[in-house]
């Protein structure tokens, strides 16, 4: 006989005793202690858990993947195999150290260095796991299978270990160097950045910045005209580039010869409207002219001052003329190295100038534009000055707008191993099917060298000592807890700083014994970190090394889009260069989840329904039937709206329901007739 069941059923109700009775039996433990492994793991499922930071209350973003994570895994499970779901958590980096210095009331590296670096990551360390149990509540509440019990977390020994490991074979390989290139940098947070994070979502965001003309004397009598949106920069000028194929015009006013790209004369009616063009020069005839210096900071710079023949130089805008000050553009420094100009870089790390310029010094480089603007204008270099409204690069974590700044950084040589990761790309199932060649097998063909160095405290540590003295020049790299105590002679427990740092000893090639080896000072990007997660989770190579090599790649993972250039990216390098496989086999890359109204959702704007509430009054499998049977699993965008889950109870569960009912009801009536 059929239990009797209720017609108007109270479906959170009912989720609340299934998630009751699982914990008392057992269940999810029971679905894979039931299944055997096979010979070397052949019937086992590895799904790998994506990790988050637990300094905040998950969103649907998160119960969305959630669902995936858990469907796939229960189908697999139905089908016989065994697979062992871990959960993880990401700890390290800019995220946690943004919102510990909220907490704490201080910024800055000053201001981090005097409350203390031991203090500041003891902070650190408890704001990450702030929320563990909240994440363990929403999660279990949503019905996915998951064992937090035997977490990883990138803040262990263990992990930090394995990630100590990689880099040093990454260095054995050749695939590891320092040094100074011009990179995204952040001002507030006192670090670079990598082109990954310059490439996240809402990095790029309007911002209107002075746009201005100005002229430069060449030795020839000319005077040459270039456009910037970043007049800071003008005072570190070094160099002019020009498009070799490009026609620039010559025009004669007032006495006057100015050189401008023909395409671009129009543009400057209100300047140039009365000149009489005279001639035409290709951008090659004008490449090796030299000029006067606008300001004359650094008018002793070797083989400065001249026009350069440069590709990247269009006429899209300005004036076909493009000014370079190599210490804060990339292009700029490889065009300028080229030509035996040195990088010249007058910022600290607080984005002020430093005492080169020394009429700003001091000055935060934003904020010194309006002044440069006013010098410019009175020493009759200005030709024009407008506002400029684009699309600029701020910070994924403060928000602050990025300067490019030439800064010391150690990079993974991703190029080296380009090719072979569009090749192992292949390899991979994706869903969408057209991110293989798509966003992600571009993102690959276009991949540049990795900056994974952050001027920062709390992180896994560069694993890299250095002589204190450069006459007795030497480096130590080290892969392993065991290989640190070996040389410095205690025993290691901890890896973070400042224990990390005060490891020193003598330099073994400084014969008088005075210089000693310290270690530098930069941490690992996080991403670095959450790249090494299939191997440091189970701390390869220490432990576990056979059952990594029967379990490697994964089967599947899961994440929303933007992590074809974030988790899925750095994945895939370090399977490529550590292991020469890729990651995983199978990916779900699904669409942006969206608030109600159609916008990002916003805590602010309140722009979505409260998850938990949605739980109490719909239920989580309705909310799972939603997600799972949207478009985004397609790679669509898709709003989250209240009347979505309702209309699933109505369309879909409590049909399910009523036939249920309906079997019950008469199934039962006819057992006793």
């Amino acid at each position: 006989m059929y239990p009797p069941v209720s017609s108007q059923p109270n479906l959170p109700a009912l989720e609340g005793e299934v998630l009751a009775r699982w914990e008392a039996e057992h269940s999810f433990q029971q679905s894979i202690d039931m299944r055997d492994a096979g010979t070397d793991g052949s019937n086992e499922f590895v799904f790998y858990d994506g990790p988050p930071f637990a300094n905040g209350l998950p969103h649907y973003g998160h119960l969305l993947t959630g669902y995936v994570k858990d469907a796939i895994p229960r189908y697999q499970t139905m089908r016989g195999r065994r697979v062992e779901r871990r959960f993880g958590w990401d700890c390290h980096g800019l995220p946690a150290e943004v919102q510990a210095e909220k907490e704490l009331g201080i910024s800055g590296h000053p201001e981090i260095s005097a409350f203390g670096v031991d203090k500041f990551n003891d902070a650190c360390r408890t704001s990450v796991l702030q929320y563990t149990e909240e994440w363990r509540d929403y999660v279990t509440r949503q019905a996915r299978w998951v064992d937090f019990d035997n977490d990883y977390k990138t803040l262990d020994l263990d992990y930090m270990e394995s990630v100590m490991w990689a880099f040093k074979s990454l260095w054995d390989k050749g695939l590891i160097y320092e040094g100074f290139r011009v990179l995204a940098y952040c001002w507030r947070c006192e670090t670079p950045l990598s082109n990954t994070e310059t490439r996240m979502d809402d990095v790029y965001r309007d911002r209107q910045d002075p746009a201005v003309t100005v002229w430069f004397q060449l030795e020839t009598g000319e005077r040459i005209l270039a456009w910037t949106t970043t007049p800071w920069t003008l005072p570190s000028n070094l160099a002019l580039a020009v498009g070799p194929d490009i026609d620039y015009a010559i025009l004669e006013a007032d006495g006057e010869r100015w050189i401008i790209a023909e395409s671009r004369v129009g543009a400057y009616e209100a300047q140039f409207g009365e000149a009489v063009q005279v001639g035409v020069l290709k951008g090659s005839e004008l490449a090796g002219r030299r000029y006067s210096p606008l300001f004359n900071y650094f008018a002793d710079a070797e083989h400065a001052f001249q026009v350069l023949s440069a590709d990247f130089v269009s006429t899209e805008d300005g004036t076909g003329i493009v000014h370079m000050a190599p210490g804060f553009g990339e292009e700029d420094q490889n065009a300028c190295n080229a030509a035996g100009i040195e990088t010249v870089c007058p910022m600290d790390e607080h984005g002020r100038y430093t005492a080169e310029v020394s009429d700003w010094v001091g000055q935060h480089v934003f904020d010194a534009n309006p002044l440069i603007i006013r010098s410019l204008k009175d020493s009759g270099r200005l030709v024009r000055h407008d506002s400029y409204m684009h699309s600029y690069p701020h910070c994924w974590r403060c928000a602050e707008p990025l300067v490019y700044r030439a800064i010391s950084s150690w990079f993974v040589k991703v190029t080296d191993v380009k090719d072979r990761m569009v090749e192992l790309n292949q390899e991979i199932n994706w869903v969408p099917a057209h991110i293989k060649d798509g966003s992600f097998g571009k993102w690959l063909e276009n991949a540049r060298d990795w900056s994974i160095s952050r001027n920062r405290f709390w992180g896994s540590p560069i694993p890299v000592w250095v002589s204190d003295n450069p006459e007795f020049p030497r480096i130590d790299v080290y892969g392993s807890v065991a290989e640190l105590e070996a040389d410095f002679g205690v025993a290691v427990s901890d890896l973070h700083r400042p224990v990390i740092d005060e490891l020193v000893r003598a330099n073994p090639d400084d014969p008088s014994g005075q210089s000693m080896m310290r270690r530098v000072p930069e941490v690992l990007d996080c991403w670095f970190e959450s790249g090494s997660m299939p191997f440091a989770q189970v701390h390869y190579p220490f432990e576990n090394a056979e059952w990594f090599e029967h379990h490697y790649p994964g089967d599947f993972i899961v994440e929303y889009l933007g992590q074809t250039r974030g988790w899925f990216y750095t994945m895939h390098v370090l399977a490529t260069a550590l292991f020469d496989r890729p990651a995983f086999s199978n990916c779900v890359s699904h669409g942006i989840v969206l608030g109600d109204d159609g916008a990002k959702m916003s805590k602010s704007l309140r722009n979505y329904p409260d998850p938990n509430q949605m739980f109490e009054v719909y239920g989580s499998d309705a909310m799972r039937w939603y997600l799972l049977s949207s478009p985004i699993l397609r790679g669509s965008d898709f709003s989250v709206t209240e009347t979505g889950m309702r209309d699933t109870v109505r369309q879909v569960v409590l049909p399910l329901w009523n036939a249920y009912y309906f079997l019950t009801l008469y199934a039962g009536a006819a057992d006793t007739t």
